[in-house]
């Protein structure tokens, strides 16, 4: 209860920091970015005066809402790999690298996006979108299907499909 407690409060937080202070903002003439959904940092560009406020803001809401769990995070896993690597059985720590490699996979796909997004200066446009799409889009895309994939079953059902979809590509004749 109290994680999602603290998730839903740091989700509200962010939203009413990035609002507040990218709505304050003046805009004038063209308002259109070129971004694909519309986002503190994309709508920035558009502001018709000088943005450091702002900036300055999402930078310290992306050092509390990303560094620090983060951190977190990746203290959690020394600790994991400390015990993991004093485990007798070889089996049981390629099991448990295993299992902890593909989620950490993951949390660094996310978290790297979302710090480069949100607490880098800004770089090339296209690079932004880019990086954009990878956290909201990729990572949540990847999460399912790289914890689906440590199952037995879907295994066996994916290869099934392969083998008869695509048979040759794979070197399977039937």
């Amino acid at each position: 209860m109290e994680l999602a407690t603290g998730s839903w409060s740091s989700g509200v937080l962010v939203s009413i920091v990035d609002t507040t202070f990218t709505l304050r903002l003046p805009y004038r003439g063209r308002n259109s970015t070129a971004h694909f959904f519309c986002e503190a940092p994309a709508l920035l560009v558009l502001a018709s005066t000088d943005t450091h406020t702002t900036q300055m803001a999402i930078f310290l809401v992306g050092v509390v809402i990303l560094l620090i769990p983060l951190s977190l995070i990746l203290v959690s896993y020394g600790h994991i790999i400390v015990t993991v690597i004093r485990m007798k059985s070889a089996a049981g720590r390629l099991k448990a690298f295993s299992t902890c490699g593909s989620h950490l996979l993951v949390v660094i796909l996310f978290y790297g996006s979302a710090i480069i997004t949100y607490m880098t200066p800004k770089s090339s446009k296209e690079l932004e979108k880019l990086v954009s799409v990878f956290y909201s889009v990729v990572t949540p895309m990847l999460n399912p299907l790289i914890y689906s994939l440590r199952n037995k079953d879907v295994k066996g059902a994916l290869r099934k499909v392969a083998t008869k979809n695509f048979p040759c590509r794979l070197g399977i004749y039937h």
